[in-house]
């Protein structure tokens, strides 16, 4: 039995969790509502305040959907509770970004200025070089700082461009030149 979907996912005391007969679950919370359609195969328990995940056979595709649907209900839950957030650097002269309403602005040696919107759920902040992003949805906070990062990511030669807060780019040696060539 997977080791992940076993473990039973708590429910706070501020949070709302409806799951209907088509295996659909509504989580709601203090910071937002979230739902997912999970596979039908898969089956909740609801007791004294946790959420167990079963599944119906040990098939490979049971397996597989097993402690996904549990790390997914999870994050679900963190999500409405406390959210989650990415942090993003931009590293670089005269590289650097700020807000211009909700949009944030990104000036990133192109010719022109990068305005990205955020979508529904999502917000960002700037403090200096770094970029928060946040929202409720693990999912999309990782996939919209996954694009802001695709905007510029880090080259390897000065180390220019957008990283994720802590991210190591491996740096290469330039040209070596004429040095000792007659």
């Amino acid at each position: 039995m997977s080791r992940i979907g076993r473990q039973p996912v708590p429910i706070p005391p501020n949070v709302t969790v409806t799951i209907d007969e088509h295996n659909r679950v509504v989580v709601k919370g203090p910071k937002g509502e979230l739902s997912r359609q999970f596979p039908p195969a898969i089956s909740f328990r609801r007791e004294d305040g946790v959420i167990t995940v079963h599944r119906p056979d040990d098939e490979g595709d049971s397996r597989a959907l097993h402690g996904l649907s549990r790390t997914l209900l999870a994050n679900m839950i963190t999500g409405v509770t406390t959210g989650f957030t990415k942090v993003l650097e931009v590293q670089g002269v005269g590289y650097r970004a700020q807000l211009q309403g909700s949009a944030l602005q990104l000036a990133l040696g192109f010719s022109h200025p990068v305005i990205v919107n955020p979508p529904e759920g999502i917000k960002f902040s700037v403090d200096g070089p770094r970029i928060t992003v946040e929202g409720i949805d693990k999912e999309q906070v990782g996939q919209v700082a996954a694009n802001i990062r695709k905007i510029r990511p880090p080259e390897p030669y000065k180390g220019k461009g957008i990283r994720y807060l802590g991210e190591r780019v491996r740096r290469k040696a330039g040209k070596s030149g004429k040095v000792g060539k007659k």
